[in-house]
């Protein structure tokens, strides 16, 4: 080796000496032959095709987002009272990430999902998106995509009308024709009151006006033939399409599905909401049925030609509704909804792409923040920094490369103000695969105290948790902690 640098080095021409122009054409020439060459010795298999046209390859691009559903609620994470057969070859057939996490709260995490951004930085009122944010849809269409909604908006208008101070906030969240989407089709657009039913019979406005055709009919059946039908009419377009799909199953009111031997019951599948919102007795049947229709979702990538060029995200927004208990492989799962505990956090995220993404578990830590970064970053779009954005792309880990993982993941959570929120407060937190730091000081090693019944003192930190102490503490001190208006 040592000889072989040293000839090569002294063939090298010395400074200012007269250098030989090699003619383009040849150079060219040469360049042909070597990568001839190359490719004979070294073939590709399909995985490395896949990457090697990574750099010029601008996917399809689905998020699907379920709403009330933590780890405990898919087998593939351990789950064992529910069956979720789609949802595990989905997994199976791609990336698992056994780290991620989102807001205790839908609006909460919503946000987030949509704009890259912190609850700290953009936040306005439960139910209600600042009308001046950009959203992924904003992006994507900067991005050459065409941009498809379907399933729960829940952003414009939450606060009832006798509710104190309501009439401050109702009406003031973003409308769904200005946030960047060329088609919709969704539930709870407009004022809370007028939200009706989002299952059976559901009110759904659709493209600038509310269908008449839904009796009988259940919504996430109705999103999904919209999606079906967008995706058919723009496959061979050529832009890219960018689907989004916030669904609002397995989230209370808890009814029957149409494969529930209830179906058609009027009692049981328009119960009066109050305080119980049905029979938790039917939440395995919802889950099922989500996992039916992501399935579907599936079925018409691959049937419509796509399944090569469109990565599927599927993500949940928060954890499992708290009236639900669940079984795993690793015990008894109270659900979470709501509280900054692993079971309100600890959420289900799995990426497909088959040919381009490898099947496997990722360890990685990934935050709703992540997603604007990461479709951008598969959209081939550019982000200038001044945009700020808080997020991170998980892209290259999806491609198989190392890429930037987080160190630690940033919760701001306060859903105050707004209907039936005053209950809550504001609590913040950092952490990383093991620890978990709060805005109060507490500190807790969450692989043996899932639940955070025993903060570690200061006085008794080992070398582990004094170094995650201080990482993560400095964290919160970069991160303003703005009061709600």
């Amino acid at each position: 080796m040592y000889q072989f640098l040293t000839s090569t080095q002294a063939d090298q021409p010395s400074v200012g000496a007269p250098r030989r122009e090699i003619p383009r054409r040849l150079l060219h020439r040469l360049a042909t032959l070597t990568i001839s060459a190359l490719a004979v010795a070294f073939p590709q298999t399909p995985y490395s095709k896949a990457l090697s046209a990574e750099s010029t390859t601008r996917p399809n691009i689905v998020v699907i987002m379920a709403d009330d559903i933590g780890v405990d609620g898919l087998n593939c994470y351990g789950g064992t009272s529910y069956r979720t057969p789609r949802l595990d070859q989905m997994a199976a057939e791609g990336q698992r990430f056994t780290h991620a996490y989102a807001q205790p709260l839908c609006t909460n995490t919503r946000i987030q999902l949509m704009t890259g951004l912190y609850n700290n930085r953009n936040w306005l009122y439960f139910g209600c998106l600042d009308p001046k944010a950009k959203t992924f849809g904003h992006w994507m269409k900067e991005a050459g995509y065409s941009t498809c909604i379907a399933g729960k908006w829940q952003l414009q208008s939450y606060d009832p009308p006798d509710y104190p101070g309501s009439e401050l906030r109702r009406d003031k969240g973003m409308k769904v024709w200005n946030a960047g989407f060329d088609e919709y089709s969704l539930w709870h657009t407009a004022h809370t009151e007028d939200k009706g039913p989002r299952y059976a019979d559901p009110v759904i406005f659709q493209n600038g006006k509310f269908r008449t055709d839904t009796k009988g009919k259940y919504g996430e059946d109705i999103w999904v033939e919209f999606i079906h039908d967008y995706m058919k009419r723009h496959r061979n377009d050529d832009e890219p399409f960018f689907v989004y799909y916030p669904m609002t199953l397995p989230h209370w009111p808890f009814v029957p599905t149409p494969r529930s031997k209830d179906w058609g019951i009027e009692e049981k599948m328009h119960p009066p909401l109050g305080t119980t919102g049905g029979d938790t007795k039917y939440f395995p049947d919802m889950v099922a049925y989500m996992d039916e229709v992501v399935g579907r979702v599936i079925d018409s990538v691959d049937e419509l030609g796509l399944k090569e060029n469109t990565l599927i995200l599927f993500y949940g927004d928060n954890g499992t509704d708290r009236r639900v208990v669940s079984n795993t492989t690793f015990g008894e799962v109270v659900g979470g909804k709501g509280a900054t505990t692993n079971a309100g956090t600890h959420v289900p995220l799995i990426a497909r792409w088959p040919g381009r993404i490898k099947a496997g578990i990722n360890e990685n830590l990934v935050d709703s923040t992540d997603f604007l970064p990461t479709i951008l970053d598969a959209a081939r779009k550019s982000v200038a920094k001044a945009a700020k954005l808080d997020g991170r792309s998980f892209y290259p880990q999806l491609m198989g490369k190392v890429g930037t993982p987080r160190e630690w993941v940033f919760c701001h959570y306060d859903p105050r103000p707004g209907w039936d929120k005053d209950k809550f407060r504001m609590e913040r937190f950092a952490r990383d695969k093991q620890f978990k730091l709060y805005g109060n000081g507490k500190l807790y090693h969450i692989p043996r105290d899932l639940t955070e019944q025993r903060p570690i003192p200061a006085q008794y930190d080992w070398p582990e948790s004094a170094a995650a102490r201080a990482a993560l503490q400095a964290v919160l001190d970069e991160m303003p902690a703005p009061e709600p208006e």
